[in-house]
C-alpha cells in the first residue's frame, strides 16, 4: 500500500494536480471495488492513512430503535456488540476486509484514478486558459491528426482544426506556429484548447505586436474582417492629430505591414482609415475602387447602394464578390453595388412603370362620371383613363352596367379629363381677340377721354422725355 502513496505523490507532482483530488479518486475506486467483490449496495467508506499508504473500507449503519432499512440500519443491542459506547443516531462503522479484492481493486482503481486525472486536468486548463481567449500563443506542433494539428503549448495540448488553418499554410511536426486561443472547452469530444490561425484576432495581435503605436493606444483598430488565405481589410484610427493611423501600421518603405504578411504566407492586407461617418467609412472600405456616390437606404437596418463607374465595378466587387463581402463585414452594413449604367437603367424602367400605369379611372370622378360606371369599369379590369381611352364603344357595351347613356357619360369624362391639357391654349386665343378688338376701337372711332385713356398718353410722354435726356447727353461736351 505504501507504493500507492507515493505513486499518487508522484502523479501528482507530474500533472499538477492537487494530492487530494487523487486521493478521494482513490477512495471512490476502492468503494467501488469492495462492492462489485462483497457483491452488496451496502454503504461503504474509504480512509487512506497516509503514514502507512493502508486503505481500509468501513461499512456504514445507522443505529436506530426500531429498523427499517436492514441494508442500512441497525438496532441498538446488535451495534453494542460491535462497539460499547454506540448510541442511538449515531453511526457505526464496521470495519471490511481489503486484503480479499486483490486485482479486481487494484484494475478499478486505475480507471477511476485515470477517469479524475483526466476530469482535474481539463479544469485546471480551464481554469488557466479561460480568461487567455484572443491571446497570441507560440506552439509546436506536436503531431497531425487527419486534417487538425495538435500543438505542443508546454503545460497542455492544443488542437487546430481544420477550418481554423489558413489554405496558404502547411506544417510539420516540430514546427514553431503562431496563433491565438480560439476558445477553451472542458467538457465535450473536444475538450481542451482550441487555438486558430484563420481568426480575424490574429491579424489584430500580430499587428499589436509589430506597430508600436498600437500597443501604446495611440493607434486604434476599430474593425477588422478577414477572409484567411486570401484577403483581410483592417481599420484603424488615430488619437492624435500629428500620427497617421495607416503610414503608422504601413512603416518606412512597408516593413511593419510587410512582416505580418510574411508571418501569414502572403495574404494580401488592406490597412482603412477608420470614420465614424458610414459614407467615408465605406468609400475607404472599398478601395481600391473609386466610388461616385452612396446612397443610405435604410439607416435602422444598416443597408446602404453604392454607384460605382462601369469600368469600376468589376474592381469595387472583387474575385468572386471577396472586396465587397469583406467592407460588408467591416462596416457592419448591407451593401448593394451598382454601375452608373444600372443606376440609369432603374430610373428609366421606374419612370417607365409611372408611365405605363396611368392615371386612375377614379379621376373621372371629377369630370362627370359616377361612382357606378366607375367601379364597374374596375371590376372589368380597366383601372386607368389610357386603358379606356383606348377600348372601342363595342368592348365598351360588352361591360356590365355600362349601356348607351353610360357610354356618352364615359367619352363626355374622357374628353374632359384630356381636354384641361389643352386649356392654356384655349385661353390665350381670347386674349389676343381682346387686343385686337381694342386696336380697332382706338384707330376706327374716336376715343373719349377716359381714364383707360390716360395712361397711354403719360407713357408717350415719358417715351418722349427720355429720348431727348438721352440727346442732350450725347451732345454735351465730356469735361
Amino acid at each position: 500500500m505504501a507504493s500507492i502513496y507515493q505513486s499518487i505523490e508522484i502523479l501528482s507532482k507530474e500533472k499538477g494536480i492537487d494530492r487530494q483530488i487523487i486521493l478521494d479518486a482513490v477512495k471512490d475506486a476502492m468503494v467501488l471495488a469492495a462492492k462489485k467483490h462483497f457483491k452488496t449496495n451496502e454503504d461503504l467508506e474509504a480512509e487512506f492513512d497516509p503514514k502507512s499508504g493502508a486503505v481500509q473500507i468501513f461499512l456504514l449503519k445507522k443505529v436506530v430503535e426500531n429498523v427499517e432499512d436492514p441494508l442500512n440500519e441497525v438496532t441498538l443491542d446488535q451495534a453494542r456488540k460491535l462497539d460499547k459506547n454506540a448510541a442511538v443516531d449515531t453511526t457505526l462503522r464496521i470495519s471490511k476486509p481489503t486484503d480479499a479484492l486483490g486485482r479486481i481493486a487494484a484494475q478499478m482503481a486505475k480507471q477511476v484514478i485515470l477517469q479524475k486525472v483526466r476530469e482535474a486536468e481539463r479544469e485546471n486548463v480551464y481554469v488557466e486558459f479561460a480568461d487567455r481567449v484572443g491571446e497570441l500563443v507560440n506552439c509546436v506542433v506536436k503531431r497531425i491528426e487527419g486534417p487538425d494539428l495538435v500543438v505542443d503549448m508546454g503545460k497542455t495540448e492544443a488542437r487546430i482544426p481544420k477550418k481554423e488553418q489558413s489554405r496558404l499554410e502547411s506544417f510539420s511536426v516540430g514546427e514553431r506556429v503562431r496563433a491565438v486561443i480560439k476558445a477553451v472547452d472542458k467538457t465535450g469530444k473536444n475538450a481542451g484548447v482550441l487555438i486558430s490561425r484563420a481568426d480575424a484576432s490574429l491579424v489584430q495581435r500580430l499587428f499589436e505586436q509589430e506597430v508600436p503605436e498600437i500597443y501604446d493606444g495611440t493607434v486604434v483598430i476599430r474593425a477588422c474582417a478577414r477572409e484567411a488565405g486570401e484577403r483581410t481589410k483592417i481599420a484603424v484610427q488615430s488619437r492624435d492629430r500629428d500620427v497617421d493611423s495607416v503610414g503608422a501600421c504601413v512603416g518606412m518603405k512597408g516593413m511593419r505591414v510587410q512582416s505580418i504578411i510574411r508571418e501569414l504566407r502572403g495574404e494580401k492586407i488592406d490597412i482603412i482609415e477608420y470614420s465614424e461617418e458610414p459614407v467615408t467609412f465605406a468609400t475607404h472600405a472599398l478601395s481600391p475602387a473609386k466610388i461616385s456616390r452612396v446612397n443610405l437606404v435604410d439607416v435602422e437596418n444598416k443597408h446602404m447602394e453604392v454607384i460605382v463607374d462601369d469600368t469600376q465595378l468589376s474592381l469595387a466587387i472583387g474575385k468572386r464578390g471577396q472586396n465587397v463581402r469583406l467592407a460588408a463585414k467591416l462596416l457592419g452594413w448591407k451593401i448593394d453595388i451598382k454601375s452608373e449604367e444600372e443606376k440609369r437603367q432603374e430610373a428609366e424602367s421606374a419612370l417607365n412603370a409611372i408611365t405605363i400605369a396611368g392615371a386612375p379611372v377614379s379621376v373621372l370622378l371629377d369630370h362627370g362620371l359616377n361612382d357606378s360606371l366607375v367601379e364597374s369599369l374596375m371590376a372589368n379590369g380597366v383601372p386607368t383613363v389610357e386603358r379606356l381611352g383606348s377600348m372601342t364603344p363595342e368592348e365598351l357595351m360588352a361591360i356590365e352596367g355600362v349601356d348607351q347613356d353610360g357610354l356618352e357619360k364615359i367619352g363626355a369624362a374622357v374628353n374632359g379629363y384630356y381636354s384641361q391639357y389643352d386649356q392654356p391654349e384655349a385661353e390665350a386665343a381670347p386674349i389676343q381677340e381682346t387686343e385686337q378688338e381694342t386696336v380697332g376701337e382706338t384707330t376706327g372711332e374716336p376715343v373719349a377721354e377716359s381714364e383707360t385713356a390716360q395712361p397711354a398718353a403719360e407713357s408717350i410722354e415719358v417715351v418722349e422725355h427720355e429720348s431727348a435726356t438721352i440727346e442732350n447727353a450725347e451732345t454735351e461736351p465730356i469735361s
